[in-house]
């Protein structure tokens, strides 16, 4: 089994890491220093019960590569659609595409059913840059949940977290989900094969697309935000908003908005990614966790008063900073 990981970054270091150790064969897309660090040193993983450094594959030439048996996509989302053309040296006749990107996948609508089936968003793959150069028979989905940095080139540093949740978009258990799931046990990660991803999706959006452009506007940590009076109640009625479209979508939440805030604050003082790319300069994704709602808002013909008025705040913020097109 041939995996490359696009975009080994944080996330994506932790996992190639994690999968070199197993003696997967696997392979790192990535770029500048980073990746010039793990060709001449490794890939080295800070873990709270030690470190290891492995060799690793790592190139920014997929060409490189080669024909792939999965490739998992670990970019930013905003990131994805102008390198699709690059990516596909690593797509062969059976290639899978793991989309391990946070927001609402460009590949949501796909064998869904009902009335929205085949409904692309234009908010996350413009142009359908996605849909049409991957294509989305092609797609296992996947909702990250590890925390982890690149602390220095070449350098990654595990916070929290080792799951991975997989999902195929007409919710089987197919061979292609269950191979990979085992692969990534078999590195010490957990992969459970979802029968409803959606479910998973839109629990780790509603805190992303609330947390993360307040926390941008404001600077507050998320226990700051979270127990603020004014800042807890415009989360509260993004998630609501988000909340009447999911359900219209037949998503079914297992935990109720005050919890899911309440989970926020148990965080801590964490800096959310949306504020840390302010911070660093770095293109902000907005359009993937915020716009995206606000898209589907329109879909669903549900009003979003209130992300509307946070997303106009949180552009603005972006393209008076010069990160927002």
């Amino acid at each position: 089994m041939k995996i490359c990981i696009f975009g080994a970054g944080a996330i994506g270091g932790y996992m190639g890491a994690k999968l070199a150790q197993a003696g997967a064969d696997v392979s790192l897309v990535a770029r500048g220093p980073h990746l010039a660090a793990m060709k001449e040193n490794g890939l080295r993983l800070i873990e709270e019960e030690g470190e290891v450094t492995v060799p690793v594959t790592a190139s920014d030439n997929a060409a490189d590569l080669g024909p792939q048996d999965y490739v998992i996509v670990t970019l930013k989302a905003h990131s994805v659609p102008p390198v699709v053309d690059k990516m596909q040296p690593l797509i062969g006749e059976n290639t899978t595409i793991v989309s391990g990107v946070n927001g609402v996948p460009w590949w949501y609508f796909h064998k869904i059913g009902g009335d929205y089936e085949g409904t692309r968003l234009h908010s996350v793959d413009p142009g359908d840059a996605q849909w049409n150069g991957f294509g989305p028979d092609r797609v296992l989905g996947c909702v990250v949940y590890p925390a982890a940095e690149v602390i220095e080139p070449g350098v990654v540093k595990h916070i929290e977290g080792n799951r991975f949740s997989l999902g195929e978009p007409d919710g089987s258990k197919s061979d292609r989900a269950m191979a990979l799931s085992k692969a990534l046990a078999s590195a010490g990660l957990k992969a459970p094969v979802r029968p409803k991803l959606r479910d998973e999706i839109w629990v780790k959006l509603w805190g992303n697309l609330s947390f993360n452009p307040i926390s941008a506007l404001t600077h507050a940590t998320l226990d700051v935000l979270c127990t603020d009076g004014g800042t807890r109640a415009v989360a509260r009625n993004m998630m609501l908003e988000a909340q009447e479209i999911a359900e219209k979508l037949g998503v079914k939440f297992p935990i109720d908005v005050d919890r899911r805030i309440d989970g926020g604050a148990a965080v801590g003082a964490h800096r959310t990614s949306m504020l840390q790319d302010l911070d660093m300069g770095r293109p902000m994704e907005i359009d993937a966790l915020v716009g995206s709602v606000q898209e589907l808002g329109r879909v669903t013909g549900t009003p979003t008063p209130t992300i509307d008025t946070v997303l106009a705040l949180v552009q603005l913020r972006a393209r008076v900073a010069g990160l927002y097109g």
